[in-house]
């Protein structure tokens, strides 16, 4: 019996085999379209490639004069900021001297101060005592370290500052630097043209040198250097008015304690000047009880010297009136008041002799009480002494050096103008 045979593979369907033959059909027209474009094409592609030539020419130079304007204002940016860098650097050295002046100026407060202390630590006795002058003094000095702290610290901020500054200028500068050296290139670039001698062929122009960068980071490089600088001059200029203000205020506190210092002075003279002419009364008075005491006890001695010579004589006539012979020896009434002349005289005597010694002992009592008065004031005037001594050498806060002369000697402690009667008794006594 026979069999059908089949033609093994796949068998495609009718719809298929038209769609085959319209494709083919389809295709065949389009490449003869695309070959008439390419055909249309090569007949244009001198044309084209010559006027494409000359327009690309012509957008490069555009484009080399954009990026040589470009470059240009970041140059002249950077010209200003420079300019303006190169002035705040200036100001800032300038403020900076200022505070190193005004640091170097809190010596002499200073050493004056510490010379103050140190004369009167000469004081003596009761007078060495710690008044409101020696607080003064010290809250002085206290006074002068702070502010030569605050002026240092000042100081080194402006120095780091400095140092930020010539950082920047320095990146300015090579930014800047660059930026001339690219101007030169790009207007070389720029004049060349297909005439000029000194074109021909390079190996791989097209190549990206090592480390080149983006426009966004040439950009951002420029801006972040001038922001940079910006930032710094600005804290540069408040950093300024900082130490102009710390310049100011430490100068305002330390006149302010220099008055308060010298008023304590002037009021501790005063109260040592009232206490000093109290002492001076006192001793005026003592000498003079002193004096009326000694005269009283010449006229004690004289009337003891004179109770004793009634003693004799009245002595010398009992004596004799016992010599009377036999009956007439009676106590009569001359005989009684011979002997109550005697007791009389020796009760007298008695009494003046411890008057005498009372007076000799209230004598010594002043004599000791004279001379505590008598150092006391001999205290008072070196006490007084030292603090004028002070007062004159604090005058170097108000004069000039040049024009400073010492009322008071340094070494021999006299006086080099004409001093109250006071002052000239302090100074004997000195």
């Amino acid at each position: 019996m026979a069999t059908l045979s089949v033609k093994p593979g796949q068998r495609f369907q009718l719809p298929d085999w038209h769609t085959n033959s319209y494709l083919l059909s389809t295709n065949a027209q389009l490449q003869r379209d695309v070959s008439h474009q390419i055909r249309q094409e090569a007949r244009v592609l001198r044309n084209e490639t010559n006027n494409q030539t000359i327009w690309d020419e012509h957008d490069n130079r555009t484009r080399l004069a954009e990026r040589i304007d470009t470059v240009n204002r970041w140059k002249e940016m950077l010209d200003k900021c420079l300019t303006d860098l190169d002035a705040e650097i200036d100001a800032l050295t300038q403020m900076k001297e200022s505070a190193e002046q005004n640091l170097q100026a809190k010596n002499l407060p200073l050493d004056v101060a510490i010379e103050c202390l140190t004369l009167r630590e000469s004081r003596r006795d009761i007078d060495v005592v710690k008044d409101p002058v020696e607080d003064e003094l010290h809250k002085e000095v206290e006074v002068i370290e702070a502010t030569k702290k605050a002026l240092q610290q000042r100081i080194s901020q402006a120095f780091e500052q400095l140092c930020l500054l010539q950082e920047v200028r320095q990146q300015l500068h090579s930014d800047h630097r660059g930026k001339m050296e690219t101007l030169e290139i790009d207007r070389g670039c720029l004049s060349l043209n297909l005439k000029s001698p000194n074109i021909s062929l390079k190996v791989d122009p097209t190549r990206v040198p090592d480390g080149s960068t983006t426009l966004q980071q040439w950009d951002n490089f420029s801006q972040f250097n001038k922001d940079r600088a910006e930032a710094e001059m600005k804290a540069a200029r408040e950093l300024r008015e900082a130490i102009a203000l710390t310049i100011a205020e430490t100068n305002n506190e330390l006149e302010a304690q220099r008055v308060a210092t010298e008023f304590a002075f002037r009021k501790r003279l005063r109260e040592m000047e009232k206490v000093y002419s109290e002492l001076k009364w006192q001793e005026k008075n003592t000498l003079e009880e002193i004096a009326e005491l000694q005269e009283d006890i010449r006229h004690l001695e004289e009337d003891l010297r004179r109770k004793f010579l009634s003693l004799k004589l009245s002595h010398t006539r009992l004596e004799a009136r016992t010599y009377r012979p036999n009956v007439e020896l009676c106590r009569d009434q001359a005989q009684y008041g011979l002997t109550d002349e005697v007791h009389q005289l020796e009760a007298t005597i008695a009494a003046l002799k411890q008057k005498l010694a009372q007076a000799q002992d209230a004598l010594d009592a002043l004599y000791k009480h004279l001379a505590r008065l008598q150092a006391d004031i001999a205290c008072k005037a070196n006490s007084m002494l030292l603090d004028t001594k002070c007062v004159d050498t604090r005058r170097k806060l108000t004069v000039p050096a040049e024009k400073f002369v010492p009322e008071v000697d340094t070494f021999t402690r006299t006086t080099n103008r004409t001093l109250s009667p006071l002052k000239s008794c302090q100074l004997e006594l000195a």
